[in-house]
């Protein structure tokens, strides 16, 4: 007896970026997750889900490849996205595929990381009218946190400030985590189905 599939999870479709001599991959990469989240907030989806199977260990970046996750219907009104048609010649992108049975699950999150001392000393004097020399007292250079995890370069539409969306792959696992996503297909306790 075959075992029965989570229909909100049981297709994928992989984009593959196209090499291109003017642009990196990690630039390209960070085009294409800035069109799939502005898709899915036009389409204010929570049933679709991000994954990086090409990510490279111990580097900054996630990849040549995004996996998106979800049943056939929403995937294929996704690829239907304004944005992501006009993106296409620098794509290769699959049909919805079955998700293999075999396939295993992870969880894909954003970490938020205090990187800047600057920008949260800023934030401080603004909300507690204080000035500079306090700020540095309670906001030393050495809160920063250094991080290995890869990211997206990501533009913000309401602040037009670029920031950087830090990505973590939890290992796979067996057990399957039904929840929703955001409008980056990201989930902190939902997971997507992972296989190479």
């Amino acid at each position: 007896m075959m075992p029965e599939r989570i229909n909100h999870m049981d297709h994928y479709i992989n984009i593959i970026l196209r090499p291109d001599p003017e642009v990196n991959v990690q630039q390209l990469m960070s085009v294409l997750f800035e069109k799939i989240h502005h898709a899915l907030v036009d389409l204010k989806s929570t049933k679709i889900g991000v994954s990086f199977p090409h990510v490279a260990a111990n580097k900054a970046h996630l990849g040549d490849c995004l996996r998106l996750h979800g049943n056939q219907n929403d995937l294929n009104v996704l690829l239907k996205a304004r944005g992501l048609t006009s993106f296409r010649d620098h794509l290769n992108v699959t049909e919805p595929c079955l998700v293999p049975i075999s396939a295993q699950h992870c969880i894909v999150k954003r970490v938020q990381v205090k990187s800047s001392p600057e920008r949260l000393r800023k934030r401080l004097m603004r909300r507690h009218n204080i000035d500079l020399s306090q700020a540095i007292e309670r906001i030393p250079d050495k809160i920063a946190q250094v991080t290995k995890l890869p990211y997206i370069s990501f533009s913000s539409q309401s602040t037009g400030q670029t920031f950087r969306l830090f990505i973590n792959q939890s290992k796979p696992q067996t057990e399957q985590i039904i929840g929703e996503f955001n409008t980056f297909g990201l989930s902190q306790l939902a997971t997507v189905p992972w296989f190479q």
